[in-house]
């Protein structure tokens, strides 16, 4: 009976321990049921380090991350050494330590760096998803971090919330550094740089040692691939109501893609929201209705073209009607200056760019354009001494060079365009392949690093009649003239790291000068062939300013041919 006692009690201590623990474990277990908490990985670095529930570092995590934090304070027993603070939290079901430092409960607070350096110049933006500008902040210029707009892959940010002087906006991570040292250095500074470095401003467009040759990305949209060769015919907007004879033409010519007016100096091609809004004269002289040429926009695209729309940006006659404040003007009495029949918004003025990348923009979004294309991205020509003698005021608010405010419009127009899926071209005059920044503002180097594709215009008569020192007449000899210029404009593309598509504009009219040539097939083929066989391979466009069907026709046999 007494063996029978101690074996009931037995039993029951054994029963009252195994309650009391799975008591104390169900305690435990609630407890850190109830004490869970979503934060979020805080770091000034992209990564922080995981730690095993040894304190072993086993994995890192990227910042901005969410995860369940166990709210308890642990130190590592282990290791005395060690004095630092950790928290148990639970990621992709696997339990971890991490730092306490490292956690933070408002994902506004998840970047933690205090300053960067700029190492590329970086436009001000006024707020974290508009195009609106507040400035310009050079290159080796310090910057105060005070937050951040969206993650990007691996926690990288897109734009930083900055304070600059007096400025408060967002800047685009890309382009700044952790350290003045690495933001003064000019890329490849013993390499290519020292070429342009040497290219001192000769014409009155600035030095080519000023500009920015850091590698550009170049986009890939998986809806919108470039074809490996464009072969253009080009549109103005005054013949859409003709687009289906276009496009009878372009398929049987070989054409894959066309060139279409969004906007040329005094000839708005539609109604442009945009227009409404900021250039109400563009807007009320445009040629089509919005519905009209969205249309036609769309039955290019149905039938397969790659549609590029052409905008000229810093000639514009009716923009600077409307905003003479941002346009050039007389020094003197303040009137609008006119070049080439045309007033000129300034390329220095924000505004102006403002306006042309919303238009693009719109363009994109609403017509469904694949590439915008922009023209007249430059300084008036052959004003130098207007500009010597203080005839022309520019607006320059920021005390740039001119081939500075081109190639940060671009970069900034590229920013943007390419949010919005479409990829970036640039014209520029033959000249800028040459090796000197021209007066107008346009360097090669400069522009093909950051755009996706550099269209250059070397019209035969547009050069003087034995350029190169070739014996004939130039215009008359069209593959060996396309053929020297193109070895120019090669070696300008050997001296960047991120070298844009070359798709050159070709000559498609008859010359405007004696000896006056018919350019009929086999002179657009002698253009072609000679570009071609200089390694610019990336297509051609054809200029027509008047977009002449029966021209277009006649040139068929030259489309046709592969070179």
């Amino acid at each position: 009976m007494k063996k029978v006692a101690i074996v009931v009690a037995s039993l029951l201590i054994i029963f009252g321990v195994i309650f009391l623990v799975k008591d104390k474990l169900l305690k435990k277990i609630i407890v850190e049921k109830i004490d869970e908490k979503d934060m979020y990985i805080a770091s000034s670095e992209l990564e922080v380090s995981l730690y095993d529930l040894e304190y072993n570092k086993v994995d890192s995590i990227i910042r901005g991350t969410k995860v369940k934090m166990y709210d308890k304070d642990l130190t590592n027993t282990l290791n005395e050494e060690d004095t630092n603070i950790y928290v148990k939290i639970l990621y992709e079901d696997k339990e971890f330590l991490i730092l306490k430092d490292d956690l933070t409960d408002d994902l506004t607070k998840t970047v933690l760096e205090k300053e960067r350096f700029v190492r590329t110049p970086v436009s001000i933006y006024k707020d974290s998803d508009g195009v609106d500008l507040l400035g310009v902040i050079n290159k080796g210029e310090k910057v105060e971090i005070t937050g951040f707009d969206k993650f990007l892959d691996g926690g990288v940010v897109s734009k930083y919330k900055i304070k600059y002087n007096d400025i408060e906006g967002y800047v685009y991570e890309k382009y700044l550094v952790k350290t003045k040292e690495e933001a003064i250095i000019n890329y490849d500074q013993d390499g290519n740089y020292q070429t342009h470095l040497a290219r001192t401003d000769t014409q009155g467009g600035g030095a080519a040692g000023n500009l920015d040759y850091f590698p550009f990305t170049k986009p890939v949209f998986e809806n919108n691939v470039i074809p490996g060769e464009v072969r253009s015919l080009y549109l103005n907007g005054g013949v859409l109501g003709n687009i289906d004879e276009y496009i009878a033409v372009a398929k049987e010519s070989n054409i894959n893609a066309f060139v279409v007016d969004i906007k040329d100096s005094g000839s708005p091609a539609y109604a442009s929201k945009v227009m409404q809004e900021l250039s109400p004269t563009n807007y009320n002289n445009a040629i089509s209705s919005f519905e009209f040429y969205q249309s036609a926009i769309k039955k290019l695209k149905d039938n397969g073209f790659y549609v590029i729309g052409r905008i000229t940006v810093f000639k514009d006659h009716y923009f600077a009607q409307d905003h003479p404040e941002y346009a050039i003007v007389n020094s003197g009495n303040g009137a609008l200056f006119s070049h080439n029949g045309s007033y000129w918004p300034s390329a220095y003025q924000r505004k102006v760019w403002e306006f042309n990348v919303k238009l693009a923009k719109e363009a994109v979004t609403e017509m469904g354009f694949n590439e915008i294309q922009f023209d007249y991205v430059r300084f008036p020509d052959r004003t130098y001494k207007l500009e010597e003698n203080g005839t022309m005021n520019m607006r320059n608010e920021y005390g740039e060079e001119k081939a500075q405010a081109i190639q940060r419009f671009l970069m900034y127009a590229c920013d943007e365009i390419h949010s919005v899926g479409a990829y970036v071209s640039a014209d520029v005059f033959g000249e800028s392949a040459y090796t000197y920044v021209a007066a107008y503002g346009q360097y090669w180097p400069s522009i093909s690093n950051v755009v996706d594709v550099i269209s250059a215009m070397p019209y035969p008569d547009h050069f003087n009649a034995h350029d190169f020192g070739i014996s004939e007449v130039v215009w008359t000899v069209p593959y060996k003239l396309m053929n020297t210029w193109g070895t120019y404009a090669a070696n300008r593309q050997k001296e960047i790291p991120t070298p844009a598509i070359v798709r050159t504009w070709v000559q498609a009219y008859d010359t405007i000068k004696s000896p006056y040539i018919v350019y009929d097939a086999s002179k657009i083929s002698d253009e072609i062939q000679g570009l071609y066989d200089a390694g610019l391979k990336g297509g051609y466009m054809t200029w027509n300013s008047g977009s002449s069907l029966v021209k277009y026709r006649s040139l068929a046999s030259a489309f046709k041919k592969e070179y």
